[in-house]
């Protein structure tokens, strides 16, 4: 049986004007700002001025991504569908795709099948323009920093202390480290420097827990820059740049509202990584989903450990969030790629792997129940190749700790095959009965926040500061910042800090070799392992089968 592609799905949708989209979710035309007919921003006022009781927060978060492919934001988008076919006013929130892995190797972020939000292609592109005002933001800063230093350095920056880097939305190796201002005194001072990808820029995270403009002026004037010969901070602030950067932001900002294939309002704003920043749409966008719908369905970066972990511990905790409910999402492909087995071995019934991968997913459901103490639904994407015994076999161990499983056929069904799902999320949501927890608090010091996560959260014994990193946390504590929350920058395809740790590994300690703080931001990162903050393309990367014909009609996404 031959199948369409996701974006063959996507161009032959016939999607409704955004103004209609708009009038259903109740958004009134003096808060809607059009991008062409599919696509508007809108304004921040409505969060103050739109009088509505807030509905209730679903979060879906998944296992321990596998090559496998596990389906999260499908899953995301086919619960709002399901959700608005059972007769619940329903939003979605979910992050921005990145430029870097459309073009690499992941693909987009728009969903899949008959469960995406569109225009698929504007939206895994250039979509509203975010991304680039990001960049230029982060850019400017960059070059205001260089320049003072070329006009005198009235603020004694030492250049071997700068931590600001330029950044592109761009899987770029050839630029994480490069030399210059090169060329002679007209061309600036000469020093060691490199880009990030945007998504990892603290002006991502700037944007995504901003408030308003006046929260996002006071954050981008805390971006700490570099240090000065006498190893003082330098922020942005004092370069008097926040101003012109917010201005770059003004639009950013606001959320973007675009429809799901079968017409479910998506408010699609930010997306930092999850693995080295904290992986959550917009605060903005989720409280607007919250505000407007009587249920607001979110996503988090990857797995449980990273995307629920931030979303719950950072964003929650900064946003005054609370969610209702929790989705994790796995394949039994996926929990048999735990075990060990090897990909091309996936299609045939395996009880014996799949005994030996569930571990994983049991462990994030255990984290979500009993760490954040909140209710829960496993929701399985359903493949033709899964048995009547290993979908049992998952059902049985799942309800060992009371949690029920539910299959969701979204794919490949829409909104239909996400009807069972939603029906769990909102008894779960009615019940409401979670008592929501940190898997830490603030008072405690930076070490021992991050010892937290690592033994509650990915169940290892410890965490291990180098000397280089223990000498970083006395220093953040000197400077005040020991009360913030912790982003640990790690590796996805573990619990551990090495990726070859599959399923739930538990004899283990994760080593920080790094702490930084991003003061805008609001939270310190831990860096683990040898995360890229700048990754590279794969061999063959999407780029070479995305193309455009005359019509302006683009093939090869995915």
């Amino acid at each position: 049986m031959a199948y369409l592609s996701d974006i063959e799905i996507a161009q032959q949708a016939e999607m409704r004007p955004i103004t209609e989209i708009a009038a259903a979710a109740g958004i009134e035309e003096k808060y809607l700002e059009q991008y062409g007919k599919y696509k508007a921003k809108i304004d921040l006022s409505l969060l103050n001025e739109c009088r509505k009781e807030n509905g209730k927060l679903v979060l879906v978060t998944a296992i321990t991504p596998t090559p496998a492919g596990e389906g999260k934001t499908t899953t995301t988008i086919g619960l709002a569908d399901g959700m608005k076919r059972i007769g619940k006013n329903v939003c979605v929130a979910l992050r921005e795709p990145s430029l870097g892995p459309v073009f690499g190797i992941k693909g987009g972020a728009a969903g899949g099948g008959y469960a995406q939000v569109v225009p698929m292609e504007d939206i895994n592109l250039h979509f509203t323009g975010d991304f680039h005002a990001i960049g230029a933001a982060n850019n400017l800063l960059a070059a205001m920093l260089d320049n003072h230093i070329h006009q005198g350095n009235a603020l004694g920056i030492d250049t071997r202390k700068i931590t600001w880097k330029r950044c592109v939305d761009m899987n770029d190796r050839q630029l994480r480290f490069i030399t210059d201002g090169l060329g002679g005194k007209a061309n600036g001072v000469p020093r060691e420097d490199g880009f990030d990808i945007t998504v990892a820029s603290e002006v991502m995270a700037v944007l995504c827990l901003a408030s308003d403009i006046d929260d996002l002026k006071a954050r981008l004037s805390k971006i700490i820059v570099g240090y000065t010969f006498d190893d003082e901070p330098v922020t942005a602030g004092q370069l008097k740049a926040a101003g012109a950067m917010a201005a770059l932001l003004k639009d950013a900002i606001k959320p973007n509202l675009v429809q799901t294939l079968e017409a479910t309002p998506a408010l699609v704003h930010g997306g930092p990584f999850a693995n080295i920043a904290h992986g959550c749409n917009s605060v903005t966008a989720t409280k607007m989903a919250v505000k407007l719908a009587d249920y607001a369905v979110t996503e988090a970066g990857f797995g449980a450990d990273l995307g629920a972990e931030k979303f719950l511990d950072i964003k929650c905790r900064m946003a005054g969030l609370k969610p209702s409910a929790v989705v994790i999402v796995g394949t039994i492909r996926a929990l048999k790629m735990h075990s060990g087995l090897d990909k091309k071995e996936l299609d045939r019934e395996n009880l014996e792997a799949l005994e030996k991968g569930i571990p994983n997913l049991l462990r994030h459901v255990s984290n979500i129940k009993n760490v954040y103490k909140l209710p829960c639904v496993v929701a399985i994407n359903r493949f033709p190749t899964d048995t009547v015994s290993e979908i049992d076999f998952i059902i049985s161990k799942c309800r060992e700790l009371g949690v029920n499983t539910v299959l969701s056929e979204v794919w490949a069904k829409g909104g239909k095959g996400g009807e069972e799902l939603a029906r769990e999320v909102v008894r779960l949501c009615e019940e409401d009965n979670s008592n929501f927890s940190f898997s830490y608090e603030l008072n405690c010091s930076i070490e021992e926040k991050i010892d937290a996560i690592v033994k509650k959260v990915y169940g290892g014994k410890g965490a291990v500061l180098t000397p280089n990193a223990k000498k970083q946390a006395q220093k953040l504590t000197d400077m005040g910042f020991a009360g913030c929350p912790v982003c640990m920058a790690k590796t996805q395809y573990s619990f551990s800090d090495d990726m070859s740790k599959l399923g739930a590994p538990d004899d283990f300690t994760v080593t920080v070799r790094n702490l930084k703080i991003s003061a805008g931001a609001g939270f310190i990162v831990a860096l683990t392992g040898d995360i890229m903050t700048m990754p590279g393309l794969p061999k063959i990367p999407a780029a070479e089968n995305i193309d455009v014909d005359n019509n302006g009609k683009i093939t090869g996404l995915f």
